[in-house]
């Protein structure tokens, strides 16, 4: 398999250099009428994937103003009834007896691993923030290394890795423009020649910054950085940074994949539903899923937008990865479950599924895990 996986993955323009999969059965929850469409209309389960856009310094491109069709389901939109039952069941944040329990959060840094040329290896820096080491690069996931973000108490474990610490950064990839996951200042750290990979419509807000080499991706559009394939895949998800710009831009996953094949998926921030199944159809063999696991309560209103541990491992064993770590916890209090219960569900669900223990991941923050030397 890893040897088939390899040989397809030449440099766009060499032979075999696009590949395309069948459309995957859906499954899952409901869809909006007609189902989501890519920017030119197609239905998302019926296109050819993965394409491969233009190069990491295109022109920007045009998107669509709206990006709400690409919804799996209707946004929850709380109204004041909503509002009295988040107050009166105290689900904003979670009850203050468990926050005793925030010291006993895992968190243990320690030095990167050293990285070759064919190193693939992860790094968790805290909540989505992943130092990924693949293929000779070292790529940043939605690098959040502030205090706060807003809208939020301070984070409650420090972040991983000292910005100081970190290698050169050969890339960035966004997965949509959430405050938690999508953060200005520590954004503006970056070098402005940083290759900044994210959803269509984003761009714009890093041309403003002046980063210099911004690509913008679909879903199931892929493009290329030193033999290192970055492909933009769907999320049950959504996007809003100020209050009249709701799914103006789009939100989804990345699977970074060396020249030898290993994968890496990141999921960014996601629901469970039928996208995980296609991913693997499009991208089999993932070697390593980032899934998030936290910011799931009360479910009547986050479960479109945000997996719990159940719903993680279920995403795991659609995916069909080899091994699974957790993320999107320990971090920010962002919802009403308690610091500790996202790992202590997410390792009950595994053992209740019989899976082997060594192909759950779950990393202290500041700690790192090797998949290839």
């Amino acid at each position: 398999m890893r040897d088939q996986r390899a040989s397809s993955l030449t440099e766009p323009g060499a032979a075999g250099g696009r590949r395309t999969a069948e459309g995957a059965g859906a499954r899952g929850g409901p869809r909006p009428a007609g189902g989501p469409r890519t920017a030119d209309g197609a239905r998302v389960l019926d296109a050819p994937r993965p394409t491969d856009a233009p190069g990491p310094f295109a022109e920007p491109r045009r998107w669509p103003a709206t990006f709400v069709d690409r919804l799996s389901e209707p946004l929850p939109v709380p109204g004041v009834r909503d509002i009295a039952r988040l107050v009166r069941e105290c689900a904003v944040r979670p009850p203050a007896h468990t926050l005793k329990d925030v010291p006993l959060l895992p968190v243990e840094p320690g030095p990167l691993p050293t990285a070759g040329p064919r190193t693939v290896s992860v790094t968790w820096a805290g909540h989505a923030s992943w130092v990924v080491r693949i293929g000779g690069l070292t790529v940043l996931t939605d690098p959040v290394w502030s205090r706060r973000i807003p809208g939020t108490p301070r984070r409650i474990t420090p972040v991983g890795v000292p910005w100081r610490a970190l290698p050169p950064i050969d890339a960035v990839v966004i997965s949509h423009n959430h405050y938690d996951h999508l953060d200005a200042p520590t954004v503006k750290r970056l070098p402005r020649t940083t290759p900044c990979y994210v959803p269509a419509g984003l761009g714009g807000w890093f041309r403003r910054r002046g980063f210099e080499r911004v690509t913008e991706l679909d879903w199931w559009e892929g493009t290329w950085l030193r033999g290192v394939r970055f492909d933009f895949v769907p999320a049950h998800h959504w996007s809003r940074r100020t209050l009249t710009d709701t799914c103006r831009t789009l939100w989804g996953g990345w699977v970074l994949t060396d020249s030898d094949g290993h994968r890496v998926y990141f999921a960014g921030d996601t629901g469970y539903g039928a996208y995980f199944a296609e991913i693997a159809r499009v991208h089999p063999g993932i070697d390593l899923a980032l899934l998030p696991i936290g910011a799931y309560t009360p479910r009547w209103m986050l479960r479109p937008v945000h997996a719990d541990p159940d719903e993680a491992v279920q995403a795991y064993l659609d995916l069909g990865a080899a091994a699974m770590a957790p993320m999107h916890w320990a971090t920010f209090l962002l919802s009403g479950e308690p610091p500790l219960e996202p790992l202590v569900r997410l390792r009950a669900a595994w053992a209740a599924a019989g899976l082997p223990r060594e192909a759950l991941w779950d990393l202290p923050i500041g700690a790192s895990r090797v998949l290839v030397p």
